[in-house]
């Protein structure tokens, strides 16, 4: 491992008054519940729909599967809220199959949509096709999409991309770096995942590897255990992490010890040399406040005469990071929309910035669309991915 030169930032400070710290979070958690319940209430109006448009079209009437299918979904809720502050071995099961639960809804509605559709223009051009005939395929092909996101989303892939730095030291010329994020550990994704994740690592043999943000999901697990897997990957230059809005929801001092145990050297809002490469790390708070983000770089002093790699969760205020004299900035965040078609709302929300290298003036960006998954553990029309950078 490398020893670096430090250039470190002040640290954000905290409120000292305890009562100021208990109400916050218990603002934060009555949010969280008024969310939960509006959601709860947008499930459980999908999955009658989705029951609905069946019965109406099948001929059905006795749906006791929309009953199961719905409970299923609703549990996905409590899940994922029970999941943030408490562990249980039965929490993963629940979990996972309350996820699934949630992205084969989605498909069915697209299923119900595509029904209500079909069979409207079945009537209007005289097609003589069963109602029947038309649910069945509609959401038969949902099935489908479901069963081929869930393999596609286990799926891990390497994406390579070369990546031309000004003024590139010798040194970096034809090195590789390796850009991991979102990686999701939790209830659905632990230690089985962090092992696969990291062999892949090993077996690229990069000389540095960038952790862009959501290590974590912010679920209560115990966050040493599961990325223990990395302390056995070696890597020349060292392994670097920021935080992701994930890990931000759970207390960032906990998140980084655990971060720290596993070897991985945590930029606390700080700028590194790396042989003649300035690594610059903001963490997502920070970063996602463009007032914190502008005097963060400022006080970093980035070196417009070298090449320098900034870690930022989200692809965001990419104006600030350039201004600072950034030449590339690392992200995650986009799940270039996981599964369609909420990589439609991404690309809506991040235009070309959502996934893949692409230029903002001075400033390169890349992000990657992720290793692992948030909610529904499905991918379709993205790809669950190590990003391999090659110097040049």
């Amino acid at each position: 491992m490398e020893s670096p030169h430090h250039t470190q930032s002040a640290r954000p400070t905290r409120p000292a008054a305890p009562p100021a710290e208990t109400s916050r979070h218990e603002i934060t958690l009555a949010r969280i519940v008024r969310f939960g319940g509006v959601v709860t209430v947008v499930l459980a109006a999908a999955v009658w729909w989705v029951g609905a448009t069946w019965a109406r079209f099948a001929g059905e009437a006795d749906l006791g599967w929309r009953w199961a299918f719905m409970a299923l979904t609703l549990a996905f809720v409590p899940a994922t809220l029970l999941g943030r502050f408490w562990q249980h071995p039965l929490l993963r099961p629940f979990t996972l199959v309350s996820a699934v639960a949630v992205g084969t809804l989605n498909f069915a509605l697209v299923a119900a949509a595509g029904t209500w559709m079909a069979v409207g223009l079945s009537h209007l051009f005289g097609w003589a096709v069963e109602n029947r005939a038309i649910v069945w395929a509609c959401y038969g092909a949902a099935a489908i999409a479901t069963l081929y996101g869930l393999v596609n989303a286990a799926t891990l892939r390497v994406t390579r991309v070369t990546v031309a730095l000004p003024d590139l030291p010798p040194a970096w010329r034809g090195r590789t770096a390796a850009l991991v994020t979102d990686l999701h550990f939790g209830h659905i994704l632990g230690a089985g995942f962090a092992r696969r994740v990291v062999a892949r690592l090993a077996a690229l043999a990069p000389d540095v590897v960038f952790v862009a943000g959501d290590l974590f999901d912010g679920a209560a697990i115990d966050r040493a255990a599961v990325v223990a897997p990395w302390s056995r990957l070696e890597v020349p230059r060292g392994v670097y992490f920021v935080t992701g809005n994930h890990d931000e929801f759970a207390h960032r001092p906990a998140v980084l010890a655990a971060v720290r145990s596993a070897r991985i050297r945590v930029l606390d809002n700080a700028r590194i040399d790396l042989q003649g490469l300035q690594i610059v790390g903001v963490h997502d708070a920070e970063a996602s406040d463009p007032r914190k983000f502008r005097a963060i770089l400022a006080s970093l002093r980035v070196d417009r005469a070298q090449p320098s790699i900034l870690l930022s969760h989200q692809p965001a205020h990419l104006g600030i990071a350039e201004e600072a004299g950034v030449s590339l900035q690392l992200s995650g965040h986009t799940h270039s929309g996981q599964f369609w078609p909420w990589n439609l709302v991404v690309r809506r929300i991040y235009g070309p910035f959502a996934y893949g290298l692409h230029r903002f003036r001075r400033l390169q960006v890349l992000t990657s669309s992720g290793a692992g998954t948030w909610g529904p553990p499905v991918r379709i029309g993205t790809r669950a991915e190590v990003v391999l950078i090659t110097f040049a």
